[in-house]
């Protein structure tokens, strides 16, 4: 992971990742859907990423294609060439009514191949939740939480999508430790889940001290990445940091390579002392 490149996500909240990232949006309007899926796509292809968006409700392919159409330089040239592709949900995620990891990650798998093989840098794709609030949920959340160890080591964003007003609480929590990142959009505007963050807010006196200096010029690193920063200077472990903000081990380590790329740091040692230099 450390020595992975970003990539642009065009997504503000979130800035530039390292490839594996997993995100997810919750959102409250087809607008906000379409807005967000544009400036995705728009930094994907100005990557050479191939683009593929997995639809279902509330957007149809007509629909999405008309939406972007506007918002996406060369939109038409790009569906028609397959450097963009929008596809059916049901048939990618329930072919024969059933939520198959396998099968869903092997499509994923092929995809990425034949991006690679066609030049691309890489992939990013997105999908929406069409599932919620039927018998399938329980399996799709298995899958989501296993998407994170997939991802690792392949040249692939993912963007998954829920829509707010079908989206219990329970089920944001649920939804939130499964990804890397889960951020929402209301009203056309951001806002990035920080409840675990908040609970990081009252670290030692030490820590508070070189976190305000860490923060000073640093502020393209993302709201969790300033979280784990802190924990990185306190000195916890991945699994200490990872069990304090109730995430995983691994998605720590993603974080701490996302800012030891962002801040020029080779190991953790030169990343505390260049924090506590500044």
């Amino acid at each position: 992971m450390d020595n992975q490149a970003l990539t642009r996500t065009g997504i503000d909240p979130v800035g530039d990742l390292a490839w594996g990232a997993h995100i997810c949006l919750f959102y409250e309007t087809p607008e906000d859907l379409i807005e967000t899926h544009a400036a995705y796509f728009r930094a994907g292809l100005a990557n050479n990423e191939f683009c593929l968006w997995v639809l279902s409700d509330p957007l149809s392919r007509d629909e999405a294609i008309e939406g972007l159409r506007p918002l996406i330089p060369e939109f038409d040239r790009h569906l028609a060439a397959g450097n963009i592709e929008l596809v059916p949900g049901y048939k990618w995620y329930l072919r024969g009514g059933e939520v198959d990891p396998q099968r869903i990650t092997g499509g994923w798998t092929a995809k990425l191949d034949d991006a690679l093989a066609r030049g691309f840098t890489g992939m990013r794709g997105s999908g929406n939740a069409f599932w919620l609030e039927t018998n399938l949920w329980d399996d799709f959340k298995e899958y989501e939480a296993e998407l994170n160890g997939y991802l690792e080591g392949k040249k692939m964003v993912v963007l998954c999508t829920y829509p707010l007003y079908a989206t219990r609480s329970v089920d944001v929590l649920d939804v939130a430790h499964a990804h890397h990142f889960a951020i929402a959009r209301r009203q056309g505007r951001w806002e990035v889940l920080k409840a675990r963050e908040l609970r990081e807010m009252n670290p030692p006196t030490s820590a508070v001290d070189a976190l305000s200096s860490a923060f000073r010029g640093q502020e393209h690193l993302t709201p969790r990445e300033r979280v784990i920063l802190a924990q990185i200077v306190k000195g916890a472990s991945s699994k200490e940091s990872a069990r304090y903000l109730g995430i995983s081990p691994r998605t720590v380590e993603f974080h701490r390579a996302n800012i030891m790329q962002k801040l020029g740091a080779r190991n953790i040692a030169v990343l505390v002392r260049k924090i506590l230099s500044e």
